[in-house]
């Protein structure tokens, strides 16, 4: 097969319990060479992201789950990250490798990802899994939790891992996912990464994947798109955030149209995004109504 043949990629944005069977049946059958989740799988308990997990264990189709900051955590531990209660995170985070332990257990072939290297079989790229668990702003998340699952101490551990992954890459294309995007795309709220929950605004992207995609344009290798979500595309005090954007010729995909599951026209719809790795690399919206709506 052509090494530079064209990869057909499906990006799930923030599930928040938004998953059901007809998901797995619409990609078991689908002709899409890998399906990425952005994380966020359920909301604040840990056993519903478990639930959701089982679900996706019967997908057939290459899959890989970037953690988010609702998944493999409980609300308590949530709230003191929010918070930025240093030493409730440090004791709270003591339980994260047992419940990450048990997500990566129920979701059954589906790899849960992060700090990790992932090539499309024959098709000439390679996805490069960005930190899990991230919140966006300044602060390494979950910081315990990284330490110990990856041994990232900080945000600068965080950039040399980065490099360390885009060192690694043996195809010449690269496709970059991560829970939450990169900074330096707008400060406004209803930018792709923009703060919309405070009345100052600004940039809510991650600097350590900003200097990642920095690297990988040097590098020699073909970055041709960075996937993500957290930031949730229905904008606070009302409007949608931009959701697509082209810079460098980099395309840069916010996925997080929540909830994914809604009526739209008098039907019952599933959202993805659709991205076509190729010359050039597309994403699109898409809408597909249940079996039960198209009968």
């Amino acid at each position: 097969m052509p090494a530079r043949s064209t990869v057909r990629v499906a990006v799930v944005g923030d599930v928040h319990l938004k998953w059901n069977a007809c998901d797995v049946e619409y990609f078991n059958d689908s002709d899409y060479d890998i399906v990425l989740f952005v994380g966020d799988l359920g909301n604040y308990r840990h056993k519903q992201s478990l639930v959701v997990a089982e679900s996706m264990a019967r997908l057939r189709v290459p899959a890989l789950l970037l953690p988010g900051n609702h998944d493999a955590v409980f609300a308590a531990h949530l709230l003191a990250e929010i918070a930025q209660r240093s030493l409730a995170v440090e004791m709270l985070g003591l339980f994260g490798r047992s419940l990450t332990a048990e997500l990566r257990a129920s979701l059954g072939s589906v790899t849960q990802c992060g700090y990790s290297v992932h090539r499309v079989s024959g098709k000439g790229l390679s996805i490069v899994a960005g930190r899990p668990h991230a919140m966006g702003g300044s602060q390494l998340s979950f910081a315990p939790l990284l330490r110990r699952e990856h041994d990232i101490v900080d945000l600068e551990a965080s950039r040399r891992r980065y490099f360390e992954l885009i060192d690694s890459v043996q195809d010449e294309r690269i496709l970059l996912l991560a829970h939450n995007g990169p900074h330096g795309l707008g400060e406004k709220p209803d930018d792709i990464w923009g703060c919309d929950f405070r009345d100052a605004g600004g940039d809510f992207g991650d600097q350590d994947l900003t200097d990642a995609v920095a690297y990988a344009k040097r590098s020699g290798k073909q970055l041709v798109a960075v996937v993500a979500g957290h930031m949730h595309r229905r904008v606070r005090g009302g409007g949608q955030r931009i959701w697509k954007r082209n810079v460098d010729d980099v395309l840069y995909v916010n996925a997080a149209e929540v909830p994914r599951i809604r009526r739209r026209h008098g039907r019952v719809v599933h959202h993805h995004v659709r991205v076509l790795v190729g010359n050039p690399t597309t994403a699109e919206d898409i809408w597909v109504p249940r079996p039960e709506a198209r009968r």
